[in-house]
């Protein structure tokens, strides 16, 4: 009876099934089975090695073994590489990176860090009144508006973009490193974020309820200072209290020791950087959006006061020029992409060669850029500065270098190369000096910019 009553379920559930559209029925799944020969010696050859190996390995394009040239023509003057550890801090290293060739000229010093762990502790102090800022704001939407559910979504994070470190600089100013070292938990931030985080959104409710409440606007205020307090404590006991004055000297590489001098953040980087961070602008390129177009990325920042992240869409081949130029003129450039695609971790190589997984499994991928970001395939995933480039005998790219801060043992003593073709797919932004920028491109920024959601599938990958 039992053996029966199966049989009937099982009859019941197929005739069910193939009556769906869509489903997969017995007949469609008998289809699929005979489309694949297990028995075909190449595919039990292949088989046999996949499922004991890594496909790492297995996919990796064996004849650029030995072959990769890291030299290059035009570089800027870098010196040491930085390492970020476990956190999300890409791009305030690389932001400082780009900076650091510049304090290293004027001391004559070998090598220079700028404090990573003093503009991440501003940075998510920031942040935390951008969220609260951002739940009152919204305290009057339902609980499930997508902006609202966006802010308790990423009430706190590490990631970010170029704009939010001009912001920090000109409000904080910067430090060398040996005056705010690095800490455990600057160096491994989930943990404290977490902390953080829960407590915020335990806040956000509050102050939720205290605007739904009509309670007075000083009341509302008060209150949120009551919170970024607790903030500022739990960042100060995790990270280190940033200072506001500190003294400082160095020995040049002739080993002259310079006089000690008390400096305010802000007048340390008058006196070692001073250049104005307007004179950079972001370009992008999104083939997702119309180019030649100025963008915004609504609450894209990490300060309520401060400036949305707005870029130039552009094709690379003209970002490309223009960051050409940067290079040759020994100016280092900020850079993001989507590191992880095609990169060769051991040689420190990104090549849209250098995996070949279609050969592997016999399947063609054919996606573009412009697919790939609408599908969330790709997005900018890593911020390094770029460093420089390299030409053939007409003076055409080939390839280029990026100085990363993922420690000296990565990739080629901590530097990445990638070919120019890489650069066309997975690069997206690129912060260049005015000076090196045509006129007509520059005329873009007086136009209004169009403002994008920051759920944007391009923009997800920084958060």
């Amino acid at each position: 009876m039992k053996h029966y009553l199966i049989l009937i379920s099982l009859f019941i559930t197929s005739v069910i099934s193939a009556q769906i559209p869509g489903s997969i029925t017995p007949e469609k799944l008998e289809k699929i089975r005979k489309s694949y020969n297990a028995n075909d010696p190449v595919i039990k050859a292949i088989t046999n090695a996949t499922t004991e190996n890594n496909l790492q390995k297995l996919t990796l394009n064996r004849q650029h073994i030995g072959k990769v040239d890291h030299n290059f023509k035009y570089k800027v003057s870098v010196k040491g590489i930085t390492d970020q550890k476990n956190s999300g801090r890409c791009w305030m290293f690389t932001s400082l990176n780009v900076m650091r060739p510049k304090v290293m000229a004027k001391t004559g010093v070998d090598n220079f860090e700028f404090s990573t762990n003093y503009l991440y502790f501003w940075d998510q102090f920031e942040k935390a009144n951008l969220y609260l800022e951002g739940i009152i704001a919204t305290a009057n939407q339902p609980v499930d508006d997508r902006t609202v559910v966006w802010l308790f979504e990423n009430a706190l994070g590490d990631g970010g973009v170029w704009n939010l470190f001009v912001d920090l600089v000109e409000k904080y100013g910067v430090v060398p490193k040996d005056v705010m070292s690095e800490t455990q938990n600057s160096e491994n931030t989930s943990l404290l974020q977490k902390i953080i985080r829960t407590k915020l959104r335990e806040n956000g409710l509050i102050l939720r309820d205290l605007v739904n409440q009509k309670k007075d606007k000083n009341f509302i205020e008060d209150k949120k200072l009551q919170m970024l307090g607790e903030v500022y404590k739990m960042l100060a006991i995790g990270l280190g209290e940033p200072p506001t004055k500190f003294n400082w000297r160095y020995t040049d590489k002739d080993s002259k020791l310079s006089d000690y001098k008390e400096y305010t953040p802000k007048s340390f980087y008058d006196e070692y950087i001073g250049i104005k961070l307007s004179d950079y602008v972001l370009l992008m390129d999104d083939p997702t959006r119309e180019y030649n177009k100025l963008y915004e990325i609504e609450y894209d920042r990490n300060m309520f006061e401060g400036s949305n992240w707005k870029f130039i869409n552009l094709p690379s081949t003209q970002i490309k020029e223009f960051a050409k130029k940067s290079i040759k003129d020994n100016e280092a450039m900020y850079f993001s992409c989507d590191v992880g695609k095609q990169l060769n971790s051991e040689t420190g190589y990104l090549s849209l060669d250098n995996y070949d997984a279609e050969s592997l499994f016999g399947v063609k991928f054919g996606m573009n850029k412009k697919q790939r970001i609408l599908t969330r395939e790709s997005g900018s995933s890593h911020g390094m500065a770029l460093v420089a480039c390299d030409v053939d005998a007409n003076d055409k790219i080939t390839k280029w270098q990026l100085e990363n801060s993922w420690g000296a043992k990565s990739g080629n003593n901590g530097y990445l190369t990638m070919t120019d073709e890489w650069f066309d797919q997975y690069m997206f932004r690129v912060v260049i000096n005015k000076r090196f920028v045509e006129a007509e491109t520059l005329k873009i920024l007086e136009q209004k910019p169009m403002k994008l959601p920051p759920w944007d599938p391009m923009f997800e990958a920084d958060k």
